[in-house]
């Protein structure tokens, strides 16, 4: 059996409970494995999301903390606290000590004192506060720069492509009826609208990005900053009235929109699907399956064969990304070639550069020239392989003919359980702002659980820095109950494309079994449990989605599905590690609700059609509202019938 932990996050490693701190009338939380200071609240009204350090190498890579030698000094509105982090990651070798107070006044002070144990480049090091979104997106703002001048101005409503500010020495604003100043010192600060990766946050960090990177840091170098938060005049404390109570999910009557085709990407390294593969593969009905085809390696002829075989098995038609050269026409004209002689179901062309962060209009005409009689009334996107943000930063002509396309994950900047719960509420921003320049509904492809490796090898025994060993838990089939969510419901996607079919990065394991088994433990043929909500979500393919409404997002999220009979399936997850007692507002019902949790997860990844099969249990609504028991990172499925009761 898997331990739990494995069961839950990944990971064999047990995490330990954040700190509950008080300073006067504000309330956060400490977490003893990252050094995060998060969810910094006033009652429910949350002032800054969290303030942190990072070592980011030169390739914005964030180096992983190892945090020691914790010592804590807890009062009833007071505390102080003290720890030392080492990161350490192949030639970098930094030691910083950090420590942080809050005061019966609702003051906060977090310090940072680092030094380099050995010469490294670095792109930052220091200390980054995230404003949340929710609170600060669209309202007023003061910013005092470093020469005492003030700059009146307001958080972008929708996601701006550059540093909303700059020259950061203070920043105030207005959250729960008390203004926050915020003050930096120890280097120069300024702003990014994180939404442009998905994060659900603004941040005020250290390290202009004017500044020449990457730096080179001596051994022996030092670094000391400091951030204090202050509240204008005292608050009075406010009481949290829903952090305060049971979650509750609520489902408006409006907005009802069509459920978006969802596909899957095809790995890298494509193997022949077995027959089981392919049964669990159609039992998806996926809206397509993705290939990419790096037109310059002369294997796209093979590479689009054995994709186009996979798309006939499961019945599916192909999404085809072309990653181009500048030797381009010469070689979208032997592609041509292929396309005659395969004659694939082409349902979407997506056209990239391999040296260019978002493609040239240039590139799309010229593709759609050669194409177009090959594949007649084929479709065409057009974006990048990366981030929203450079879509957002290079934004398409308005009367472009081409679908905007572009991919997601949620640990651009941190990978923590809860920087990934946050990150779900960031990621349908980016449709919200697509709406302010383009008419055309978004191709979201792929969407991956990390930062995908343009250049991938996997060897045996190690585990790629594009996977994440979070793919084969009962947390990752939470997270997708969100991001499908939040994404589906949003109204102007055109399609969604989720992790890989087969593999680690995929939604079951292979044949073969895991090529680093210790480190990432399914079991041949076994399905993960996120498999499972693609496969409650495919039987309401033809249906629409429902935004659902959750009264505590960072512990349960779901998504509400209806067919043309009117039939309701509710998907919820438990994305914290805590039971839930969770109340479903869905009025006077019978409902069937089967759970995945730790009770049951490996037999329904390794007893996959035995599971499928299980109707779930029967219940009733009480005064309208639907009981749901979730153990730690459990999901449930409640299907209502209305002709039931």
């Amino acid at each position: 059996m898997l331990p739990k932990t494995v069961l839950y996050y990944g990971s064999s490693q047990k995490l330990p409970e954040p700190v509950v701190l008080t300073a006067g009338p504000l309330t956060m939380q400490f977490e003893p494995l990252t050094g995060f200071l998060r969810y910094i609240r006033l009652g429910d009204h949350e002032i800054v999301r969290a303030i942190y350090a990072a070592i980011r190498d030169q390739n914005w890579g964030t180096v992983p903390p190892q945090l020691h030698n914790l010592r804590s000094k807890i009062e009833k509105d007071s505390f102080k606290l003290q720890f030392d982090v080492r990161c350490e990651q192949k030639e970098i070798d930094y030691l910083w000590r950090g420590t942080i107070t809050g005061g019966p006044d609702g003051s906060i002070q977090y310090q940072f004192d680092g030094k380099a144990g050995s010469e490294f480049f670095r792109n930052r090091i220091g200390i980054c506060l995230l404003h949340p979104m929710t609170e600060c997106a669209g309202q007023p703002c003061t910013v005092v720069h470093s020469d005492g001048t003030e700059e009146k101005g307001e958080f972008p409503k929708t996601i701006a492509p550059w540093q909303p500010f700059f020259d950061v020495r203070q920043i105030s604003y207005r959250v729960g009826g008390t203004t926050a100043r915020i003050a930096f010192e120890g280097d120069d600060f300024e702003m990014e609208d994180q939404r442009n990766w998905s994060d659900a946050s603004f941040k005020t960090y250290c390290t202009p990005q004017i500044r020449p990177k990457p730096q080179l840091i001596r051994a022996g170098e030092e670094v000391h900053q400091k951030v204090t938060l202050r509240l204008e005049k005292p608050a009075a404390t406010l009481k949290p009235v829903l952090l305060g109570s049971s979650p509750e999910l609520t489902i408006p009557i409006a907005p009802v929109h069509p459920l978006p085709p969802i596909g899957f990407a095809l790995p890298q390294d494509l193997h022949p699907l077995t027959l089981r593969e392919v049964e669990r593969l159609r039992r998806l009905r996926p809206g397509h399956l993705r290939i990419d085809l790096p037109l310059a390696s002369g294997d796209s002829g093979r590479r689009l064969a054995m994709a186009v075989e996979q798309a006939l098995a499961v019945n599916a038609p192909l999404y085809v990304g072309l990653i181009l050269s500048d030797a381009a026409a010469q070689e979208l004209a032997t592609l041509t070639d292929h396309v005659a002689r395969l004659k694939p179901r082409i349902g979407l062309w997506l056209v990239f550069h391999e040296k260019e962060e978002f493609v040239q209009q240039r590139w799309v005409t010229l593709a759609r020239e050669i194409l177009e009689p090959a594949a007649p009334g084929t479709d065409f996107a057009a974006g990048t392989l990366d981030f929203f943000t450079e879509l957002n930063r290079n934004r398409p002509p308005a009367d472009s003919p081409s679908l905007p396309c572009f991919s997601q994950n949620p640990q651009v900047h941190a990978f923590d359980l809860a920087t990934m719960v946050e990150n779900l509420y960031g990621a349908a921003s980016s449709l919200d702002a697509l709406r302010t320049f383009s008419t055309k509904a978004a191709v979201i492809s792929p969407v991956t659980l990390t930062i995908r490796s343009k250049h991938r090898i996997d060897r045996e025994g190690e585990l790629p820095p594009d996977v994440d060993p979070r793919q084969m838990s009962l947390f990752a089939a939470g997270w997708t109950v969100g991001s499908v969510a939040q994404l589906a419901a949003a109204g102007n996607v055109r399609s969604l494309t989720y992790f890989e079919t087969i593999g680690w990065r995929g939604l079951m394991e292979r044949e073969a079994g895991s090529l680093a088994a210790d480190i990432f433990p399914s079991k041949p043929e076994s399905v993960f449990p996120l498999y499972h909500v693609f496969a409650d979500i495919a039987q309401f393919a033809a249906g629409q989605i429902q935004r659902t409404c959750s009264s505590h997002p960072l512990l349960v999220t779901g998504l509400t599905l209806v067919d043309e009979k009117g039939s309701r399936r509710i998907l919820v997850a438990n994305l914290s590690a805590a039971t839930q007692q969770l109340k479903i507002d869905c009025g006077y019902c019978c409902a069937a609700i089967r759970y995945l949790d730790e009770t049951n997860a490996e037999r329904a990844m390794n007893d996959c059609e035995v599971f499928r099969r299980e109707p779930g249990a029967p219940a009733r609504s009480s005064a309208g509202k639907l009981s749901v028991r979730l153990l730690p990172f459990a999901v449930a499925r409640v299907d209502i019938d209305p002709e039931a009761c």
